[in-house]
């Protein structure tokens, strides 16, 4: 029994490591291109070693505004997540502790989320079109809450739902209006799965290419527009897409270690059976 056991432990590590490889040697290989010069970004078969420039991250800097494009993404997305949050909170707990909607409440809200969004772009662009919001970061904040805030609304409802309603009583009870208790009990009570909440949202905003896409032009474009603009009918810029790539990724890698302990949590409290 033990050596099965070992057996099966190191069979766990070798299949851990096999997705974990699966995962990341793809953006080490974007890392590497991004520090390569434009002879060994395209030399097949390829350098391993070479001596790396910046060359490639002065041109994105420099040459394409990069800095306008973040931020573009960087206001979006934190108003995007900032609204998500305060109107979905307040429905997740109108839902959760008065039920309104009834029981196919939640599912109805689920169901928003098994529409293509490909469905909404064209209704979206000749609306935004007539209302003068294409190419504005008011358009795009309020199409991305479309989809965001059912998502964040989803969430939250189980995570109120780890919140004892004793808490609620005895804060009525003690003098708190339902909105006070809802603000001073149940929100610091659910502050991690918030937390979580917000980050999903915000790397869901990060990431979107299809809105931003048909939606902005060049006052309001964000990252992943901007870079897949340098694939072009003349060839891809591959040094260059790959550091905006990175350089793209940088702030997601960033909030991880810098909130990872909350989002953790967050992710648990929402796991745990009530």
């Amino acid at each position: 029994m033990v050596g099965q056991s070992r057996w099966t432990k190191y069979a766990a590590h070798a299949v851990l490591s096999l997705a974990s490889a699966v995962i990341l040697l793809p953006l080490l290989w974007v890392l590497r291109t991004s520090f390569a010069d434009k002879v060994i970004a395209y030399k097949i078969p390829p350098d391993l070693f070479f001596t790396p420039t910046l060359d490639n991250y002065r041109e994105i800097l420099l040459r394409f505004n990069f800095a306008s494009f973040f931020v573009n993404s960087l206001l979006i997305a934190l108003a995007t997540t900032a609204i998500a949050i305060a109107i979905g909170a307040c429905a997740a707990y109108v839902i959760e502790r008065f039920r309104a909607g009834g029981a196919v409440a939640p599912i109805a809200i689920l169901a928003t989320q098994m529409m293509p969004p490909i469905v909404l772009v064209i209704p979206f662009f000749l609306i935004f079109k007539e209302m003068a919001l294409t190419d504005t970061h008011a358009g795009l904040i309020i199409s991305y809450l479309t989809f965001n805030l059912p998502y964040v609304v989803w969430i939250l409802v189980s995570f109120f739902k780890r919140v004892p309603r004793e808490l609620d009583e005895a804060g009525l009870i003690d003098g708190c209006t339902t909105f006070g208790v809802f603000l001073r009990i149940v929100v610091p009570s659910a502050l991690p799965g918030i937390g979580a909440a917000a980050v999903l949202s915000f790397v869901l905003c990060w990431n979107e290419f299809l809105f931003a896409l048909m939606l902005t032009g060049k006052n309001s474009q964000t990252l992943p527009v901007a870079i897949s603009s340098l694939v072009t009918q003349q060839g891809t810029a591959i040094g260059a897409v790959c550091a905006a790539t990175m350089l793209a990724i940088t702030p997601m890698v960033i909030l991880y270690f810098a909130i990872r302990n909350l989002l953790i949590a967050g992710l648990s409290l929402g796991a745990v059976k009530g």
